[in-house]
């Protein structure tokens, strides 16, 4: 099966070149591209591709703002003529990170690399990619300056702050301009549930459980986290767990 792939760079002659190295990949197969972030975002929103081949430097918005602005995550190979965002790429989890002129050598090992994670997750994954994010989805988090691939598996816990939420990851608690209601429309409902108002569990998360007040329960992750379901939650809570 080739690997949907769209080039997102503001010059023509970039994409151009990089269509002609990649013509020697025929298992990466171009079905679009785009010249700026916006146009990028849409591309990407309707085609489901595989795959970005991703500039940094475009007029108005970056590659970062762009990944930004995904709900699901593609991968993505930077190229760029600036080595300076390298260290901020590989944060990001990219999977390479390509200094034009692109060398081929680089291209071909990137493609490799590439290649070997997609087999991997196609075995794991049902390929459903219109239903609700399953925990092997990978999504985009940007909080400031900083930014992340996180597979949803890894986050215990979502946590409401005002237009925002919470996202705990590993020892980071970064804030994303979501609503919980949002999140959970979102969400697998088997996985990742609605303890109360203000917080979504990831179910696998949980490592101890214990009655509280007004017949309620508090949960705690193995973060450490402690989380109240409310009274009306429990019910649902002890349903879906099989109490």
């Amino acid at each position: 099966m080739p690997i949907k792939a769209i080039i997102v760079d503001d010059e023509r002659l970039a994409r151009t070149e990089l269509k002609k190295l990649l013509a020697l990949h025929p298992e990466i197969l171009i079905i679009d591209e785009a010249s700026n972030v916006d146009e990028g975002v849409e591309k990407i929103d309707l085609s489901h591709p595989d795959l970005i081949f991703l500039d940094i430097q475009m007029p108005g918005k970056t590659g970062f703002d762009l990944l930004a602005e995904l709900e699901r995550s593609p991968k993505v190979i930077f190229t760029t003529a600036y080595d300076e965002f390298a260290l901020k790429a590989f944060e990001v989890n990219a999977l390479d990170y390509l200094l034009k002129p692109i060398d081929p050598k680089r291209l071909a090992d990137a493609i490799q690399k590439l290649q070997a994670e997609i087999v991997l997750e196609r075995a794991s994954l049902s390929g459903n990619q219109r239903g609700p994010l399953s925990e092997s989805d990978q999504v985009f988090v940007k909080d400031g300056e900083k930014c992340w691939f996180v597979k949803l598996q890894d986050i215990r816990l979502f946590e409401s702050v005002g237009n925002y939420a919470k996202v705990y990851f590993d020892t980071n608690k970064p804030l994303i301009l979501k609503s919980l209601n949002a999140l959970e429309d979102r969400l697998d409902d088997r996985v990742f549930f609605r303890a109360n108002r203000k917080h979504i569990i990831n179910l696998h998360w949980i490592e101890k459980i214990e009655p509280y007040f007004n017949g309620g329960l508090l949960v705690e992750l193995k973060g450490g986290e402690k989380i109240e379901i409310s009274r009306r939650q429990t019910v649902k809570f002890k349903e879906m767990m099989s109490f």
